[in-house]
Parts: structure tokens; C-alpha cells; sequence
């Protein structure tokens, strides 16, 4: 009898607990004020997914756009279909892979040259006496929803004919460039179709194709074109009633390839052979007056931001001078180019126009009520603090940091993961949806031989 009433008590013991057992309430989704029926995502290379100096599929598998589209499907999100490259081609344009690293710890590159999507390079004419090349890549035809196409700028959105300009963009139009049936301008192109939401990345390239080449070899946008074109753009993506979210545009100093390498670790490279070598020596910007076209030498300093490109075993190399032969970037008359290093008055001349920018993204996204995406602030947070998701730290650095590509401009799938649940906050917060964020934990950091 004891025996049975302790299994009792034990039973009623066990319904108890049962009954006290937390209720776990899933939260609602919604799609609040927004409609995500059709999305479409507008931009460059960031947009499209492009990492490790290039295009392929399993980058563009890893897009923020495609990730944002799969969270919006729970809340009433329809398809999203990207321009993929096939399995066969899967390799894209090629990229860069992390093979090992050499004696000193730095990292070893290589290409990955195989199942390539290029079709072949062709000459276009730009004007009656000049052409450029333009490599061309595998056509897509199709139904898109991510028109990201690298390279591209807010100025050349607006260009008709630069489908012929740009083999990316020119693989989604029906013409073989060169070729009159390319002349649709990229923001017709994106806008033929109806849709319901935009993403809008469109200015990175304004400033950054001019950062990354170290201030030479291109120009920034003029601030009362960005502006123009700018209020263009959303106009023409508002016109029919879709709703949105825009980015602002990073400040370029944030980003690993401007400072995976810098002036005191090569000056410290060099004193290891060289101990009584004490400057190293840049072509440099004298103002940072954009008028300005004027150039001297001087020491570089730790205000000045070398390229990740640079060939640091150029430097010391003897190079040939009225004086003789003199070591390359460590004599006055052997300064190292232009073109390696963003200087202090380029990088705050840089900084000037970004912050024009992004103060007409803003104003421009709050006159439209749409929804901003405050990139700028966020890399510049992480630059400065790191980032904790999902128990994982994350930061600005090279290879290691976890966020940046081989090419130290782009992001990891990781890093495109993070990125998209910034867009998502900011959608969430401004039409009162709840879409769910994405777990980063589930992409790939740099990927180790």
C-alpha cells in the first residue's frame, strides 16, 4: 500500500511540474506596413555577392539580398530569383583562394582558374579613336530579382550604353556587347518589371573606385551629381508606391584593405635588412582641395593608408635615377607611386565626399519615409570595437577578422549574413515588420586550406 501511494505522489509530482513547464511562445512574424511580394535588390558588387575579387555562385548564393529574401519569405515574401551562374561555371569570373602562408606569416594566394563563365573579351569603341576591354561572361536569361552588378556607380546607373561598358550588367541584357540593344540605362532596366519592395546600394563605387586605386585612375562623383541623381533614383524606384530600404556608404578607411598593410610594418620589413634606414618615401597629395592636381614627395607617415595590393617586395628594389640606382620608396628620388597609397589629404578629401553622400542617402530616404540602413556607422563600429553574433566575435581584421573577403573590400558569407540582418533591423524598424534575423553561426568565415 505505501508502495502505491509513493507512485502516486510521484505521478501527481510529475503532472505537476508539467503543468508549471514554461510555455515557449514563438513570436509572431509579420509583415507589418511593408510588402515583400516582389523584392528587388539594386546595387553593385556588394549587392550581387561578389567576394574574393570575384564573382561565383557560391557568393552569390551568399548575397545579404538572397538572405534578406529568405527571411522575408516568412513573412509573406515571394520568390527571389538571382542571376546564377550554373554548377558548370560555378567559378564565375574566378576569385581568390587562401592556399597557406609563407615564412613570415603572410598569406599565400592563388586564382582559381577552372569552370570559368567567361565568354570572351571584346573591344569597345568609347569614342571615335579610343576602346577599352571588356571581358564578357556566360548570358542569363530569366525572371532577376538581385540586379547587383559590380563595378557599377550611381553615375553609370544613368548611362545608356553601359551594358556595353560592363560585362556583368551586359550578361543580363539581350545584346552581345557591342551592340545597340544593350542602351537600356540600369535604372530602366531594374524598374521595368512591377515590384513591391527595393533594396538600394548604389554610391559605394563613387568613392570607392577612386580610394582603392590610391587617388589615381578615377574621380570622385561631384557632390551635386550624387545629390541629382540620387533623388533620380528613388524617384524612379518610388514612382509606383514600393517601399524600401537604402544603405549609406562606408567609410573606405574601415575596410581591411587599406589597413591589412600599413607604414610601420613595412618601415620595420625594411630596417630588418636595412637598420639604418629610417622613412619611407610617397608621392603625395600636397592639399586636400579636390581642385587641386598637385603632387610632392615626402616621408610617409602613419596618417597615410597603403593599398593591400601593394607588391611589398618592390620596395628596396634598385631603380634606375639621374642620381644612379637607388633603392624603390626609400629615397626621395625613388618615392613609392601614387597609385599604392591613399594619402592623408586624399583619405580626408575621400571622407569629405562620403559624408555628402551619405547626408543626401538620408535626407532623401527621410523625405520618401523609407526605411536606412546605416552601413557607416556600423563598419565604423566594428572597426572600433569589434562585434559579438550567435557567441561569435567578429572584426575589421584581415583574413582573421571573420567579416572581410581575400580582397579586403568584400564580405564572407559570414560577413554578408551580418550584414543582412543590419538591413533587416532597419526594415523591421521602420514599417513595423518582424522579420526574424538570420543565424550567422550557419556561413563560413575565410575559408583555410
Amino acid at each position: 500500500m505505501n508502495k502505491l501511494k509513493h507512485i502516486l505522489i510521484l505521478t501527481a509530482g510529475i503532472a505537476g511540474l508539467a503543468a508549471c513547464k514554461p510555455e515557449i511562445k514563438t513570436p509572431a512574424v509579420s509583415r507589418g506596413s511593408a510588402d515583400f511580394t516582389r523584392y528587388i535588390a539594386v546595387g553593385n558588387s556588394l549587392t550581387s555577392g561578389y567576394a574574393d575579387g570575384g564573382l561565383y555562385l557560391e557568393g552569390q548564393l551568399n548575397s545579404f539580398p538572397s538572405i534578406i529574401a529568405q527571411q522575408m519569405q516568412q513573412v509573406g515574401g515571394g520568390a527571389f530569383v538571382q542571376p546564377l551562374f550554373t554548377e558548370g561555371q560555378s567559378n564565375g569570373s574566378g576569385y581568390l583562394k587562401l592556399t597557406g602562408f609563407n615564412s613570415s606569416g603572410l598569406p599565400i594566394l592563388d586564382t582559381v582558374k577552372d569552370k570559368l563563365a567567361i565568354r570572351g573579351i571584346v573591344s569597345v569603341p568609347t569614342n571615335a579613336t579610343t576602346a577599352i576591354k571588356v571581358t564578357t561572361y556566360t548570358k542569363y536569361t530569366g525572371d532577376i530579382n538581385n540586379y547587383g552588378v559590380p563595378g557599377i556607380k550611381l553615375t553609370t546607373a544613368f548611362l545608356a550604353g553601359y551594358g556595353n561598358l560592363n560585362g556583368y550588367y551586359e550578361r543580363m541584357l539581350p545584346g552581345e556587347a557591342p551592340s545597340a540593344s544593350n542602351s537600356t540605362a540600369y535604372i530602366d532596366f531594374v524598374t521595368a518589371k512591377p515590384f513591391t519592395f527595393f533594396s538600394n546600394f548604389l554610391g559605394n563605387n563613387d568613392a570607392l573606385s577612386y580610394a582603392t586605386n590610391g587617388g589615381v585612375g578615377d574621380v570622385l562623383t561631384d557632390k551635386n551629381t550624387f545629390a541629382t541623381l540620387y533623388n533620380q533614383a528613388i524617384a524612379k524606384l518610388t514612382a509606383t508606391g514600393a517601399k524600401g530600404v537604402v544603405a549609406t556608404i562606408p567609410d573606405v578607411t574601415a575596410i581591411p584593405y587599406f589597413n591589412a598593410v600599413t607604414p610601420a610594418a613595412l618601415l620595420a620589413g625594411v630596417q630588418k635588412s636595412a637598420p639604418t634606414v629610417t622613412s619611407l618615401f610617397v608621392n603625395a597629395k600636397s592639399s586636400a582641395d579636390a581642385t587641386s592636381t598637385t603632387y610632392a614627395v615626402r616621408e610617409l607617415t602613419n596618417s597615410d593608408y597603403m593599398v593591400l595590393t601593394f607588391p611589398t617586395a618592390k620596395l628596396g628594389t634598385l631603380v634606375s635615377t639621374p642620381y644612379g640606382n637607388l633603392p624603390y620608396g626609400l629615397t626621395k628620388y625613388t618615392p613609392i607611386d601614387n597609385q599604392y597609397v591613399l594619402d592623408q589629404n586624399e583619405v580626408a578629401m575621400t571622407q569629405d565626399y562620403v559624408n555628402a553622400y551619405n547626408t543626401t542617402i538620408k535626407t532623401v530616404a527621410a523625405s520618401k519615409s523609407l526605411a536606412v540602413c546605416d552601413i557607416y556607422s556600423f563598419f565604423n563600429s566594428i572597426k572600433k570595437n569589434g562585434l559579438t553574433e550567435d557567441g561569435i566575435f567578429l572584426n575589421a581584421g584581415y583574413i582573421t577578422g571573420g567579416l572581410f573577403s581575400l580582397d579586403g573590400v568584400h564580405l564572407t558569407p559570414r560577413g554578408y549574413a551580418v550584414v543582412a540582418n543590419e538591413f533587416i533591423k532597419a526594415i523591421n524598424t521602420q514599417y513595423g515588420s518582424t522579420i526574424p534575423k538570420v543565424s550567422v553561426s550557419q556561413y563560413r568565415a575565410v575559408k583555410f586550406p
